[in-house]
This record gives structure tokens, sequence and C-alpha cells, in this order.
């Protein structure tokens, strides 16, 4: 099953020039903000993506954001970049998730959540780690576009829906009737993309955090329980927040600093 998958990425287009530009902008020590303007200005559809996100109810701003300039002063750099990148994959994926149970539309307003949610928990890391697993954040959950598809023209979809729909883990699922995890196929689309190995390494071992390297595993266990916590069919949910937080036990994290930003992101 995986070869099938592998053959399928390596059908997909290559990412905007932009959105490469923009990875490249985003790997600099100094960021300016008016070069990311520049950048993002050469191609309309970038730009249209985020005018359209930033004057989404989800920020909820009082007036209307016309320019990217403002795009940026109004989100910071760094998340103007992630929801560039995010959107600019989402479009080459041109895929729904009715298999998983959830529309495009409240996957997005959920990545997007986990992603302020990150950004209060892992405040006090230094930027290159923060920007790491916020990334890894966004994107971890690409994989599940091509498994949507595989999972419909395999003719499996009506018993992969039952299972997920009944509340069985995703990847047990996936695991047990495609033999692949959305994680391995989220990394294996950013391998071909030539994506930064780190970030490809935090998202493919999640599903098996003792292989990952000395390294990345803090951020691996981080995304494990980022994933957890925002299951896309209970995200939040009091069952989640109990099980990421045994999570945390076992990983040695600061519980009290986790469950702070969980009550914080409720409100």
């Amino acid at each position: 099953m995986l070869e099938n998958i592998l053959e399928k990425i390596e059908t997909l287009p290559p990412l905007p020039q932009t959105i490469l530009e923009i990875e490249t902008f985003r790997k600099q020590n100094n960021q300016e903000p008016d070069e990311l303007v520049k950048i993002a200005e050469k191609d309309p559809l970038c730009v249209a993506t985020l005018l359209k996100i930033s004057n989404s109810s989800f920020f909820g701003f009082n007036s209307k954001i016309e320019t990217v300039k403002r795009v940026i002063n109004l989100l910071g750099i760094n998340f103007t970049i992630y929801v560039a990148i995010k959107e600019a994959i989402d479009s080459v994926l041109k895929i729904d998730l009715y298999p998983y149970g959830i529309k495009c539309e409240d996957f997005t307003k959920i990545t997007h959540i986990s992603l302020r949610f990150l950004d209060l928990w892992i405040t006090k890391k230094d930027r290159e780690f923060k920007d790491e697993v916020l990334l890894a954040c966004l994107l971890h959950e690409t994989g599940k576009f091509l498994l949507s598809e595989t999972v419909v023209n395999r003719g499996l979809l009506d018993e992969f829906k039952q299972r997920i729909d009944s509340g069985e883990e995703v990847s047990k699922v996936e695991k047990e009737l495609l033999e692949v995890t959305t994680h391995k196929v989220t990394a294996e689309i950013f391998r071909y993309w030539n994506f930064n190995n780190n970030l490809i390494e935090i998202i493919e071992f999640v599903d098996d955090i003792n292989s990952c390297s000395e390294k990345n595993r803090e951020k691996c266990q981080i995304l494990d329980i980022i994933r957890t916590l925002f299951d896309m069919k209970n995200f939040l949910s009091e069952e989640n927040k109990q099980k990421a937080l045994q999570k945390a036990k076992e990983y040695n994290f600061d519980i009290e600093y986790l469950n702070y930003a969980i009550q914080s992101i409720k409100n």
C-alpha cells in the first residue's frame, strides 16, 4: 500500500515558487517584514489567501484587512508564514476529508486553534525550537488528504468511516486498513517536496517516538500531545485532555503549564 501512495506522491505538482521563497525566508536569522511582503505580493493567489484568512470570523478583527503588510502587523511574521505555507499545500491537495468525518473548513479551523494553543504552551522555548514544532503542528495531518482518496479508491469508505465514527483510534484504523498512517504519508510528502529534515522526522515518528532521534524527541513528544488534544472528531474534549495530561506526565513535561495553556485556549 505504501508503494502505491509513494507513486501518488510523485505525481504531485511542485509547490508554488512563492512558498519556496517563504520557506527560505523562514530560515533566515534576520527577518524583515517588508521582505516577506515583497515575496508574498509576487503571487496574487498568496495575497488573496492571506487576506481571506485574516478577514475570516476566526480572527474577528473589527476592520477589513486589505494589505499583506497589515496582515503581518496583526498576525505576526511567523503566523503569516505558517498560514501561507499551509494554504498553499491545501490548494495542491484538493481532496475532501469525508472518510474522516470532518469538513475541510473545520479541519483548518482546528489546525489554527492548535497553533495558537501551542504558541501559548511552549512560549519559553527558543525561536528555532518553536518554529520547527509550530510548523510540524500546522502540517502534520496533511497526509489525511491522500489517505482519504486512497480509502475511496480502494472501496474501503464504509468500513473506514464506520470505525472512525465509532471512536476507534485513527492511526490504528489507518494501519489496519491501509497499512500506513497519516504521519508516515505526511513525512513522505514533505520528503518529496524537500522540506527540512528535522520537520520530516518530528512528523514521521509521532507514532513511534522511541525511533525518533534524541535531538528531535522532545518536539515529537509535544506533537504527540497536540494530536491527542486536537483529535479532529473530539478536539479539546475532557477525555482527550486527560489523555494528553497523562502523556505529558510520561514525558516529564510541566503539567501545570500545559493545564494553563489548555484552559486559556478553551476560554
